[in-house]
């Protein structure tokens, strides 16, 4: 039972450190040079994920992507609140792109079936 939860464990801890990584990476550009739109870079880490773990973790990714790039890199800084309806708008086609960009890499990565 142990070794299950385990082995279930280790994919999501993964892919949520890789959002967390990219996610400092973006907040230093972001303070640094005052960077816009940097949310779609997201869209890497969870194709990434997709390929190695599968679409629903990869959908998992991107729900965890939008709530941490809402409280870090859009303002008002460390709120959930999103203050410009642009940036709002901006979440959500990520949403939809990031969704539908897991499902489209996890089907290309899964491997053929057999014909009958």
């Amino acid at each position: 039972m142990r070794l299950l939860l385990k082995r279930a464990a280790t994919p999501l801890a993964v892919s949520l450190a890789i959002i967390l990584v990219v996610t400092a990476v973006l907040f230093y550009f972001k303070s640094a040079q005052h960077q816009h739109h940097l949310v779609f870079f997201y869209l890497f880490p969870t194709a990434l994920v997709a390929m190695i773990y599968g679409s629903v973790l990869s959908m998992v990714c991107a729900t965890f992507a939008i709530l941490v790039a809402a409280f870090f890199l859009y303002d008002p800084i460390y709120s959930l609140y999103v203050s410009d309806p642009r940036d709002v708008g901006e979440l959500i086609l990520f949403a939809v792109t990031g969704l539908i960009a897991a499902k489209c890499t996890a089907e290309l990565m899964r491997s053929p079936e057999k014909p009958l």
